[in-house]
């Protein structure tokens, strides 16, 4: 039996060993929840709206679009399984049915690779003789198709507990302002928050994209200010426009 002291580690153990897997998923949903929270807010500081306004834009945004992206990760995933699971269950019906066309197909494969006569035919003999290694064969090198292991829940529930909790970095001193009151300026603070997000959700990218830490840093703190930007002038051009008609 686990005491509470071991549960608890156990607990989080696994969560970390959740976040390695889904790393993919929970850079991407971290990059989106920032930018587009930033964005809205720096939109609506731009307009000059009141902080209320702005907490009630910002997290209207970061829960519909946190929720929208992650059914989107969920739906394209599992329809991903369900195109290989159709094509796999045709390639059984095949080897089983049209066993002389399928073997043909896996000498094709081999000798194309430089395999011929002898050793051709042997390595042949042992791909088919068994089923599932065959059925595996022909999804990887005829249809290459690489079956995915990860779980469409999990993809979705990582994508969007991401979104919400590096989404929410652009919104804390707002909602701190609201309650409680604030020492300084909101946005710039909220500015310096956001950007030392980016650089973290970025050096997490490098893990997913194999490139230079620096380099990626630097991309998504560059993308993630230039959204702010235009979303921050926009709102300035506009509340301008509506208050001058």
């Amino acid at each position: 039996m686990f005491n509470h002291n071991e549960k608890k580690i156990h607990r989080e153990l696994y969560f970390l060993k959740g976040i390695q897997e889904y790393l993919r998923e929970f850079v991407y949903g971290g990059i989106d929840g920032a930018v587009t929270t930033f964005a809205v807010v720096a939109g609506s500081v731009g307009a000059g709206l009141d902080s209320s306004i702005i907490i009630i834009l910002g997290f209207a945004n970061l829960l519909a679009d946190g929720f929208s992206m992650s059914i989107g990760a969920y739906l394209s995933s599992k329809s991903e399984k369900d195109n290989y699971n159709h094509h796999k269950n045709t390639e059984y019906w095949e080897v089983v049915n049209m066993p002389l066309i399928e073997r043909r197909e896996v000498e094709e494969i081999y000798a194309a690779k430089g395999f011929e006569g002898e050793i051709l035919q042997k390595a042949v003999d042992i791909i088919t003789a068994d089923k599932d290694r065959w059925v595996d064969e022909m999804m990887k090198n005829e249809l290459q198709m690489i079956e995915e292991t990860k779980s469409p829940f999990k993809m979705g529930l990582f994508t969007f507990i991401s979104f919400v909790t590096v989404g929410f970095i652009p919104l804390m001193f707002y909602v701190w302002d609201f309650i409680w009151g604030f020492f300084g300026d909101p946005f710039l603070w909220t500015s310096i928050f956001t950007g030392l997000a980016f650089l973290v959700i970025g050096f997490l990218k490098t893990y997913v994209t194999q490139t230079n830490k620096w380099k990626g840093m630097a991309e998504t703190l560059f993308l993630g200010a230039l959204a702010a930007l235009v979303a921050y002038y926009v709102g300035d051009f506009l509340e301008q426009l509506i208050t001058t008609g």
